[in-house]
């Protein structure tokens, strides 16, 4: 057994001397997962919702593409249904993408009902963008390259007007609650300004994003360190298919920069990918050149870059002219020209970079975990609807069917209300001298997109065991008192646990490439599970009923 299997809690404490607060449904998260349960929920009891941050910094806030739905007349859930499989590479569940293209349409009318704004053409019909991967014009946007911001603003607007709804900013959830049972009765949590808490509640849905920050090429906010998975994990919930993260193949790379995302959306109006001499890098490689799902066009810049031995790659919008991008792109061409980049006259420097965190806590298909009184949803949950690779803009419109079914399973649940405990977190030091966080994370973040980014190889994954066994030693032996130590604790017991994952998966597929697997494995796609205790993870084929059911 690893440092990474023997903590239950991250800190020391007595429930019995804890402030103690009670509602009827927790939810740790506020991304579009989170605010879309929290309305559902607020209409049969208390909801209490945990920002670790503010509602503005969420991982959805900074969506730029816009939501998928088959919405056009001349669309169908049929194509969407196709799009999002062939996307997957043959690891979606198909019962999951159905519910997915087919209650997601309602979901859109319901955010206009909030008073969500939406691009529309002179004649007031709604304006729908092309991505890579759809055969359709399906994505709904706002503001150009704003929808996330606006998404979040009519969802944040309706649950402050909600009455019955807390939203708790700047509240840090540590751990998970279990009673003797096994069953999650809610969470450890820590505000600055009230300290250490105990919340009680009937069901605790997990909304908390995804571990984007495990590497150090990302497109995702500093929020995004994988926190809900590490606690689920260290509660006994199943996780799955953690060695898929998908890997954003336009993301700006400028010396120095964060690694701005790229909408898909700008290819989509036509921009190609290119490298330095202006040969498209595209060409030839698939059907969809450009459009091509985000694996295929990541998976040809990295092969073009390692072939030429170029650091970058350009995507060249200036069809669009420097008028027309900044009207289509308005944020995007604000971003770039502080770069002093014009996209209508200049080539966009781009570098693939972690964006979306494919597995998570396995759920079914309404959100259950193995956990009774725990749900997930959102970008935290493995539900079967992303396979091995995310078909572009579904994620927002999965938030919001997910976290609307996750409270209808908890209210069919018929939980009863939690019984405060009095117990004991005893927590076994092992290390006397400080450790420098802001290393730790730097290191291992450096060793994740080495050796488990988007090419990789079993010498490499077995050496990153032992790096993270070496930091686990003296991390996961101490105790912290601030979110940075419970973060970087979080960061590397998920970093560790999507290394085990792509050691184990010996293949090519989806979002990596294994050198040492070049081919997908001849059995057929197969999922990866395992919780707290187990050696190894184990294999349930797609459509199992075992690999979607809690």
């Amino acid at each position: 057994m690893s440092i990474f299997d023997e903590r239950r809690y991250l800190i020391p404490f007595r429930s019995q001397l804890l402030p103690q607060l009670f509602t009827d449904t927790l939810i740790v998260g506020s991304g579009v997962a989170g605010l879309r349960a929290a309305l559902e929920a607020a209409q049969h009891g208390d909801v209490f919702v945990l920002a670790k941050d503010s509602v503005e910094h969420s991982n959805s806030v900074w969506a730029q593409g816009g939501i998928a739905a088959a919405i056009d007349e001349r669309d169908s859930t049929e194509s969407h249904f196709d799009d999002t499989m062939t996307a997957g590479v043959g690891l979606c569940e198909p019962a999951a993408v159905r519910i997915l293209v087919e209650e997601g349409p309602k979901e859109i009318e319901r955010l206009i009902e909030l008073g969500m704004r939406v691009d529309r053409k002179h004649d007031g019909s709604m304006s729908l963008g092309l991505e890579g991967g759809h055969g359709h014009a399906r994505i709904l946007h706002s503001d150009g390259d704003a929808t996330g911001r606006e998404l979040m603003r009519a969802l944040t607007a309706a649950v402050r007007a909600t009455a019955g709804i807390r939203l708790f900013d700047n509240c840090f959830a540590i751990d998970l609650c279990t009673d003797s049972k096994g069953r999650v009765v809610g969470a450890l949590t820590w505000h600055p300004r009230y300290g250490l808490q105990m919340v009680w509640a009937r069901a605790t849905i997990l909304a908390a994003g995804g571990a984007g920050q495990v590497y150090r090429e990302t497109s995702n906010p500093r929020v995004a360190t994988g926190d809900a998975i590490a606690m689920a994990w260290r509660a006994g919930a199943i996780v799955r298919d953690l060695e898929f993260m998908q890997f954003h193949p336009t993301t700006l790379y400028v010396a120095g920069a964060p690694r701005h995302l790229v909408s898909e959306a700008v290819r989509g109006e036509g921009a190609v990918v290119v490298d330095r001499a202006g040969v498209r890098i595209m060409k030839g490689r698939h059907p969809r050149e450009d459009l091509a799902p985000r694996d295929v066009v990541t998976r040809a810049i990295v092969e073009h870059l390692a072939h030429t031995g170029d650091s970058h790659a350009f995507l060249d919008a200036r069809v669009l002219g420097s008028e027309g991008f900044a009207a289509r792109f308005p944020g995007l061409a604000a971003m770039l020209g502080g770069y002093g980049i014009d996209a209508g006259k200049d080539l966009i420097p781009i570098h693939p970079a972690a964006h979306y965190t494919i597995g998570g806590v396995q759920s079914d298909l309404d959100g259950r975990t193995n956990r009774a009184g725990l749900y997930a949803c959102g970008e935290v949950a493995s539900n079967g609807v992303h396979g091995a690779n995310r078909l572009a803009s579904n994620s927002l419109l999965e938030g919001l069917v997910f976290g609307r079914r996750v409270v209808a399973a908890a209210l069919k649940d018929e939980l009863p209300d939690p019984v405060p405990m009095q117990w004991e977190s005893r927590v076994r030091t092992s290390v006397a001298g400080e450790l420098d966080l802001s290393d730790v994370r730097s290191s291992l973040r450096s060793a994740m997109w080495r050796n488990v980014g988007i090419v990789r190889d079993g010498a490499k994954l077995r050496d990153c065991l032992d790096m993270f066994s070496f930091w686990g030693r003296y991390a996961l032996g101490s105790v912290f008192e601030t979110p940075e130590g419970w973060e970087t604790q979080n960061l590397l017991t998920v970093g560790h646990l999507m290394t085990r994952a792509a050691a184990e998966r010996r293949e090519t597929r989806g979002t990596h490439v294994r050198i040492d697997w070049p081919r997908e494995d001849p059995a057929g796609a197969f999922h990866l599970s395992w919780q707290l205790g187990e050696d190894s993870p184990r294999r349930t084929a797609v459509g199992d009923e075992a690999s979607t059911r809690s």
